[in-house]
C-alpha cells in the first residue's frame, strides 16, 4: 500500500510538471508569437511609411518637372509672339519707307511731266504765234502748213504723256504687288519660326517657298516695268545719279 501511495504522488507530481511546462512553452509560443506580430506590423508600418514618402517625393518631382515645362512653354510661346511682332513692325517699317519712296518719286515724276507739258505748251504758243506771223507775212498757204506742223506736235506730246502715264501706273501695280508679295514672305518666315510641330512647318515651308517665287517674280516684274516708266532712255548707276537727263528738279544737278 505504501508503494503504491509512492506511485500515485509521483504520478500526481509528474503530472502537475508536465502540464507547468506545457503552461510554459505555451506562455513562450504565445509571447513569441506576439513578438513577432509586433516586429511584422513595425516593418509593414515601417514599408508603408517609405512607400509613402518614395510616393510623395516622386510626385512632388512630377508637379516640379511638370511646371518647368509649362514654364518653357509659356516662355518659347511669349518669345515667339515677341519675335513675330518684331518681325511684323521691322516689315511694316519696311514698307511703309517704300510706299513714301515710291511716292516721293511718283510726286517728283508728276512735277516733271507737269513741267514738260508747260514746255510744250510754251512750244504751241510759240509756233501758232509764227504760224500767225506767218500768215500776216506770207499768206495762208503758209500758215495753215504750221498750224498743221504744230498739231501733229502736240499730238505726238499728248500722246508721249498718255504713255508715260500708263506705263506709270503699271509700275506702281507691280510695285504694289511686289511689297504683298514681300509682306507674305516675312509673315510665314515668322509663322515657320513659332511653328510647334513638323507637320505645320512642313506646311509652312511650302506656303513659303511658293511666296518666295511669287516675290522673285513681283520684283522680276518691277525691274522690267521700270525703264519703261522713265521714258526708255539709258539709265545712269544708282552710285551717280537716278535722274533723267535735262530734269530740272534733279538733285545731281
Amino acid at each position: 500500500m505504501a508503494e503504491e501511495k509512492e506511485s500515485s504522488v509521483l504520478f500526481s507530481l509528474n503530472e502537475l510538471m508536465s502540464l507547468e511546462e506545457d503552461r510554459i512553452q505555451q506562455e513562450d509560443a504565445s509571447k513569441a508569437a506576439a513578438e513577432q506580430a509586433e516586429r511584422e506590423a513595425r516593418e509593414a508600418a515601417e514599408r508603408a511609411a517609405r512607400d509613402a514618402e518614395e510616393l510623395r517625393l516622386n510626385e512632388e518631382e512630377e508637379r516640379r518637372r511638370s511646371e518647368e515645362l509649362r514654364r518653357r512653354e509659356e516662355e518659347a510661346r511669349l518669345e515667339a509672339i515677341r519675335h513675330s511682332e518684331i518681325e511684323k513692325g521691322r516689315a511694316e517699317a519696311e514698307h511703309r519707307a517704300k510706299m513714301e519712296a515710291l511716292g516721293a518719286q511718283q510726286a517728283h515724276e508728276a512735277q516733271l511731266a507737269s513741267l514738260t507739258r508747260d514746255k510744250g505748251k510754251k512750244r504751241l504758243q510759240i509756233a501758232v504765234g509764227v504760224v500767225a506771223g506767218v500768215l500776216i507775212i506770207g499768206g495762208v498757204a503758209t500758215g495753215v502748213a504750221w498750224k498743221r506742223n504744230a498739231d501733229q506736235q502736240a499730238a505726238a506730246q499728248a500722246a508721249l504723256m498718255e504713255q508715260q502715264r500708263q506705263a506709270q501706273e503699271e509700275l506702281k501695280k507691280l510695285q504694289g504687288q511686289f511689297a504683298t508679295a514681300r509682306e507674305k514672305e516675312s509673315s510665314l518666315q515668322a509663322s515657320l519660326r513659332a511653328a510647334k510641330d513638323d507637320a505645320e512647318r512642313a506646311r509652312l515651308q511650302a506656303e513659303l517657298e511658293a511666296a518666295k517665287k511669287a516675290t522673285q517674280k513681283a520684283r522680276g516684274a518691277v525691274g522690267r516695268a521700270a525703264p519703261a516708266s522713265g521714258g526708255g532712255g539709258p539709265k545712269k548707276p544708282a552710285s551717280t545719279c537716278n535722274c533723267p537727263p535735262g530734269d530740272p528738279l534733279c538733285s545731281c544737278l
